[in-house]
């Protein structure tokens, strides 16, 4: 019953007891209020207790229902089932289910939706066999709540089971019965008996539409299909309206488009045309921020951004994620800290995953201790995903005793990204010994490696000059694990037989190599031969790379350097002007630090900074002292 339909009286004491913290207080204030109807008082202690999960009220208001003699009351026992099962204690549930002696389809969906709320689906099929077996007829939310979970396991053929199910019992003329089996199929794979399903409907609605289209958008190759666009057209040519749902299904799947019509944009301005989306959906802001920021366009994601009036901690991590996508790293930390200092708004678990890239980017080692230190602080360190982004971050701003300290912290169970991003950092800090010792305590621990693992475990080898070593690892991977040669483990290859000298067999390795080598590999061949003084083996790599990127001005400027090196000047001209005919330009080599939490850029020859002066007379001290020390300063190659 609505509170506007009761007593005065009853509706001050609903009000009233929704803002009462202390539950004793609470208690005894339900003693001294006369109800006109027991059971509704119940059953809005019951509602509070869910509101704010509170399993102590729902166990206080379980004595007073069996104390009056409500234990019987089908309508009561039903929400008590549904309390117990939010408090995330579907036992409980299960013991007042059992206590009920006339069940009714209320109950039994109640304790199938409780285990399905704590992921416990298993037992909700048994609960469901059991209910046929009692021969309790099951109704549209019972098949609603089933094809859920199938969807969520991936069994097609069950939910093929209870979609026959539903046909028998008549239920698949329900919108909601049917959209959930809509979704079962689609979250299955089965866009066919999807779109079947929908074309028997005989009413659809806006929801209806949404399990159609975003299911073939995620069954798309990260590009917008356009039989997608057709959908959404065909949606609004039938009288449905596009809502939030349907824009945060497709905007994911939006940019990128390689020629084809920009559906981003297109879907922007259908958002603006109905200003209350995106005043009132967070998640629609979110995903318009995501779709800029993945098509570069980050000045018009921090637009969305300020635009909108209403934001949370998913459009602030969005936006963070957007700069640190687009190399912004700065900016990504400034509006870390706004976010807390400004706006009171606490990261979460994801924002700090976010964010630690940035301080990688700027090699800020504080930013990131501040920020584990958080982690700690608020015990989200132990998330797998927040260890491996703290692992790689410490390994990138030079502090591989924090890395390892992460990784071996027990209180985190490690995942193959783990042992990847702890490889490769000692591969960073040319510890390849190290490396392969993890490398084989990870197979041994029997996790397979992946592309990723390889790369890490393959360019410590290079970095270290451990060949031998690294061709072993190599054939193991390919002849053992199954690992696909990509061209970053071929370039790693290269890499590591050019170091050491074997030019001839860094080449012979090149033309034999599965597939096609691109600018890395020819990258890696071009730097050992110019290392070794190759100059044959250096112009091949050189003209191979020119004909891959002709337009990569460092594949112009590293040859400009080692003719530098030479004296050659000639040479260097001859570069330099085809490089301006073809209006390359090479963004010069910046440098950072970072005093009292603002970051000082310098560039190759800067002058811009206030204390240019007196950084260059300290320069030029420093100069002085290395020549004393024997050090020649290769000033040639700092373009």
């Amino acid at each position: 019953m609505h509170p506007s339909s009761l007593p005065c009286r009853f509706f001050f004491f609903f009000v009233f007891s929704a803002k009462i913290k202390n539950a004793r207080a609470f208690s005894r204030f339900c003693e001294s209020v006369t109800v006109l109807d027991p059971s509704h008082q119940l059953l809005h202690l019951l509602q509070l207790a869910v509101d704010h999960n509170s399993l102590k009220l729902t166990q206080q208001t379980h004595g007073r229902i069996y104390s009056r003699g409500f234990d019987q009351n089908a309508f009561v026992a039903t929400k008590l089932i549904s309390s117990y099962s939010t408090c995330g204690v579907p036992a409980d549930s299960r013991l007042v289910f059992e206590s009920v002696r006339e069940k009714n389809v209320f109950l039994w969906n109640s304790l199938i939706s409780g285990y399905v709320k704590n992921g416990i689906f298993e037992e909700a099929f048994h609960i469901f066999n059991r209910m046929r077996r009692d021969d309790e007829m099951p109704d549209n939310y019972t098949v609603a709540t089933l094809s859920k979970i199938s969807g969520e396991l991936g069994h097609s053929e069950i939910g093929r089971m209870i979609h026959n199910l539903s046909i028998k019992s008549g239920f698949v003329s329900d919108t909601v019965a049917a959209n959930s089996l809509m979704s079962m199929y689609g979250r299955c794979g089965r866009l066919g008996d999807v779109r079947n399903l929908f074309d028997e409907m005989p009413c659809r609605n806006s929801a209806s539409w949404n399990v159609l289209i975003s299911g073939n958008a995620v069954s798309g190759n990260s590009m917008f299909d356009e039989d997608v666009w057709k959908l959404v057209k065909q949606m609004q040519m039938e009288g449905v309206k596009p809502d939030a749902f349907t824009f945060s299904s497709l905007l994911p799947f939006c940019g990128n488009n390689n020629g084809q019509p920009d559906h981003g944009r297109e879907i922007h301005g259908f958002i603006i045309k109905d200003e209350l989306i995106l005043e009132s959906d967070v998640h629609v802001g979110s995903c318009l921020i995501d779709m800029y920021s993945r098509c570069q366009k980050v000045s018009i994601a921090r637009r969305v951004f300020d635009q909108m009036s209403c934001k949370n901690i998913v459009s602030w991590t969005a936006m963070i994620s957007g700069y640190v996508q687009n190399e912004e790293a700065e900016e990504a930390l400034t509006l870390f800290r706004e976010m807390q200092m400004r706006y009171g708004v606490e990261p979460n678990r994801v924002s700090l995953v976010s964010v630690l890239p940035a301080c990688s980017s700027l090699a800020g080692l504080m930013e990131g201790k501040q920020i584990h230190g958080f982690a700690i602080r608020k015990v989200l360190h132990q998330k797998v995903s927040l260890s491996n982004a703290l692992i790689d971050m410490y390994c990138k701003c030079g502090n591989l005793n924090w890395a390892r300290h992460v990784f071996d912290d027990d209180s985190c169970c490690k995942d193959a990204i783990s042992w990847s991003s702890i490889i490769a950092g000692y591969g960073l800090h040319g510890k390849g010994h190290e490396a392969i010792f993890l490398f084989n305590k990870m197979l041994q621990l029997g996790f397979s490696p992946d592309n990723i693992t390889s790369v890490g475990v393959l360019s410590a080898c290079s970095r270290s000059g451990l060949v031998t070593e690294g061709l072993n690892v190599y054939n193991s991977l390919v002849m053992d694990y199954g690992v696909s040669p990509t061209v970053e483990i071929c370039a790693c290859v290269v890499d590591m037989l050019g170091r050491s000298g074997q030019l001839d067999q860094a080449f012979d390795y090149i033309n034999s190599m599965p597939v096609k080598p691109g600018p890395s590999v020819w990258g890696a061949l071009f730097c050992a031969s110019s290392l070794h003084g190759n100059s044959e083996m250096r112009d091949l790599a050189y003209r191979s790379l020119v004909r891959l990127e002709p337009e990569n001005p460092s594949n112009y400027v590293s040859l400009s350097n080692v003719h530098a090196s030479s004296g050659r000047w000639d040479s260097v001209a001859e570069i330099r002007t085809r490089m301006r005919e073809r209006g390359l330009r090479k963004l010069p080599g910046c440098s950072w630090i970072s005093i009292d939490s603002k970051i000082h850029s310098f560039y190759v020859a800067d002058k811009t900074h206030p204390c240019s002066n007196l950084i260059y007379r300290m320069l030029d001290d420093l100069v002085l002292t290395m020549k004393g020390a024997g050090y020649v300063p290769d000033f040639e190659n700092l373009t």
